[in-house]
């Protein structure tokens, strides 16, 4: 009897489910990005109640967002099981902390768009303008994603990260550039 071994090929995942979600999360940040280049900045957007101007609400707002996305990621780690912690709750915390998260980076992209606008002179900003488009075109790719069924398994975790590292990079250089430059104000 001889040895048969079968080999095993890769199976062909399919990505045309993804597709959507790349090509409208790829039009959101594009969008935003000409949006933001070709708008008149105002200088002046929304009132920054309780703050002591725009800067340290956005500094502020983006740190609040910053450590729910560390939340988001802590409890993603979870649910994929890469953390062992058996805490039936964990879903509803990373929902709930993502929708957080979210709202908290609203004013401050509304606020960047209309009163700053994308701005390219200083390499920060531009990073950070960059950063931003790209920021809401990969979390609105991963919220259309979520309920498709048929994607690859690494596609929420890649997504998720993606969008877990743009936010890391426009806190980096927007909040911690505030507090490290200005100091840390209301």
């Amino acid at each position: 009897m001889a040895d048969t071994q079968v080999s095993q090929v890769p199976r062909r995942q399919n990505l045309a489910p993804l597709l959507m979600p790349l090509a409208v999360g790829g039009l959101i940040a594009v969008g935003l990005g000409v949006y933001g280049r070709v708008h008149l900045p105002t200088g002046y957007a929304i009132g920054p109640a309780g703050f002591s101007g725009p800067l340290a609400m956005k500094a502020w707002l983006t740190t609040g967002a910053f450590v729910l996305a560390v939340v988001q990621l802590l409890s993603a780690l979870i649910m994929w099981g890469r953390i062992r912690l058996e805490a039936p709750w964990i879903g509803t915390l990373h929902r709930w902390s993502g929708r957080a998260a979210f709202l908290l980076t609203v004013p401050v992209a509304f606020h960047c768009l209309y009163a700053l606008g994308a701005q390219f002179d200083v390499p920060r900003v531009m990073i950070h303008s960059l950063l931003g488009c790209f920021f809401y075109g990969v979390f609105t790719a991963k919220m259309l994603a979520l309920p498709r069924r048929g994607l690859p398994g690494w596609t929420l975790p890649v997504l998720g990260g993606l969008t877990f590292t743009a936010l890391t990079g426009l806190w980096l250089t927007s909040s911690l550039w505030f507090f490290t430059t200005i100091g840390i104000t209301l």
